[in-house]
């Protein structure tokens, strides 16, 4: 009975970290859609980022949220990997895991504390300084601050290669996070194969997708 439950919880949270990791990629992809406008009108990536910033449902719902989202993603990956290791009290005298999985699969705490890293940088770089001007410094209202806050950041060298290596580990992790996500909560039909190439088409497009904005902006700043 008690290993039926300790099944039943191990399930439920690998279920629960897929769920979360699914609604972060729609962020995701709702995030490289408004910066990708960036590259083709600094207008369109002003107007959207103004209306993101002072939308009261964005601001105060889907914005909490998203941060809670994040939180509990990266917690729960933790938790299961501690869990996992726990589960080998003796240690194979010599770990062949390339054999039987990608390197991916067997890392994905690594690249995930370092996605973690980057969403923290992330933050002190765009969130903070957003609150402060909004709540706490009460500045007035610029509808054409986002193109320029944004560029700025891209111009060091440094600081752009960290971005885009940051997305390279990214795409790693979505390689092996977006079909495990739909194998922990059971989804496996004819459709399945399609959404196993939508998912490898996802881990590419988006970060390279960032990686190219980046770069993008580095060069024509």
């Amino acid at each position: 009975m008690a290993k039926s439950a300790l099944l039943k919880s191990s399930i439920a949270k690998k279920v629960a970290m897929a769920l979360s990791g699914l609604f972060l990629m729609l962020f995701l992809a709702q995030h490289f859609f408004i910066n990708m406008t960036s590259v083709f009108s600094s207008d369109t990536f002003n107007s959207i980022s103004h209306y993101m910033g002072n939308n009261p449902l964005v601001q105060f719902v889907i914005q909490p949220i998203l941060i809670v989202g994040v939180i509990f993603h990266f917690i729960m990956g933790f938790v299961l990997d501690f869990k996992n290791r726990s589960a080998r009290p003796i240690a194979y005298a010599k770990n062949n895991g390339a054999a039987n999985s990608s390197w991916a699969s067997r890392n994905m705490i690594v690249t995930g504390s370092v996605v973690l890293a980057f969403i923290a940088l992330h933050f002190y770089d765009f969130w903070f300084p957003e609150m402060v001007y909004k709540y706490v410094d009460v500045s007035p209202l610029n509808e054409t601050r986002y193109f320029h806050e944004m560029t700025e950041k891209f111009e060091s060298p440094v600081r752009t290669a960290l971005y885009s290596i940051s997305f390279l580990l990214l795409s790693l992790h979505l390689w092996h996070g977006f079909n495990s996500s739909f194998q922990s909560v059971g989804f496996n039909n004819k459709y399945s194969r399609s959404l196993h190439k939508l998912g490898y088409a996802f881990a590419i497009v988006v970060p390279f997708g960032f990686i190219f904005i980046a770069l993008f902006h580095h060069f024509n700043h």
